[in-house]
């Protein structure tokens, strides 16, 4: 692992880094928050994973978390959404490829070789975080963004009992009913949509997957909502699996960081009250 950069803000320092991923095939950027805390100390951790046409810098860079973190003591990691390279294949549109990896591994042609970004998240990066930094791994949550928010809801239900709580801006909450989703998954993993619903959250809580609590904000003026989000899907998957889920519509706000900014520091406060107890 190979330090980028090193910033002290909010009584803490904000680093990035890169590693030889042997999951991907390639080089992967991350970024780390730590807050100041005692020697010897181990924090809870605080996973954020990033949306279509992001790196790790968009939330690093605009995301406000740095604060809340600090006040509350919880490390921050956002990595990047794909393998990246000149050997890595990628599309012409943003929506796959590069910058687009929609946290699956991959099964299908050229894909399958770097775009495992499901074992990235679940497997490999965590291991090195825990080796590298002072984390708690026995106190993780996880949140995310747009197709980030699709990646935190699907590895917190396949994973039950490693996230104390879940959370997401404005997600993709089925991809098995959004064209992102119909075209990700089928470039992916294949035509088989039976194989897609182990990457969709409702289709996930729809086969007995649960959470222990969840927070969603998603913005009414979104112009994603209606066609790739789709919230309220969720909203009625929830209800039927008798999920605790605070799913709220904020009025005028749309899909940017202008909009998570606003209500980042009060999920990173959730967050911390079920990390903490």
């Amino acid at each position: 692992m190979e330090q980028i950069s090193a910033n002290r803000a909010h009584g803490g320092m904000q680093g990035v880094y890169t590693h030889a991923s042997a999951v991907t095939g390639t080089d992967m950027t991350f970024s780390v928050f730590v807050p100041d805390h005692a020697p010897g100390a181990r924090l809870p951790v605080l996973w954020y994973l990033s949306g279509l046409t992001c790196t790790h810098a968009n939330v690093t860079e605009k995301g406000e978390y740095r604060e809340a973190c600090a006040r509350h003591g919880v490390n921050f990691v956002a990595p990047d959404t794909s393998p990246r390279g000149d050997g890595v294949p990628d599309d012409e549109a943003y929506d796959f490829g590069k910058g687009a990896g929609f946290y699956v591994d991959a099964n299908q042609a050229p894909w399958s070789t770097h775009f495992r970004m499901r074992s990235y998240i679940e497997d490999e990066l965590p291991a090195l975080v825990a080796a590298q930094f002072p984390v708690d791994m026995a106190r993780q949550s996880i949140t995310g963004h747009s197709m980030g928010g699709h990646g935190a809801l699907t590895i917190s239900l396949r994973n039950p009992g490693r996230f104390r709580s879940t959370s997401a801006f404005a997600p993709i909450v089925s991809p098995l009913n959004c064209p992102w989703g119909e075209k990700a998954l089928t470039g992916y993993i294949g035509a088989d949509r039976a194989d897609w619903r182990q990457y969709d959250a409702c289709a996930l809580i729809e086969d007995g997957a649960r959470l222990p609590d969840l927070l969603v904000d998603q913005g009414e003026a979104d112009g994603f909502l209606e066609e790739q989000l789709k919230t309220g899907l969720l909203t009625a998957a929830c209800a039927a699996a008798g999920i605790p889920a605070t799913i709220r519509l904020q009025p005028g706000y749309d899909h940017s960081y202008f909009f998570i900014s606003t209500f980042m520091a009060e999920h990173v406060g959730w967050h911390a009250e079920r990390l903490t107890r």
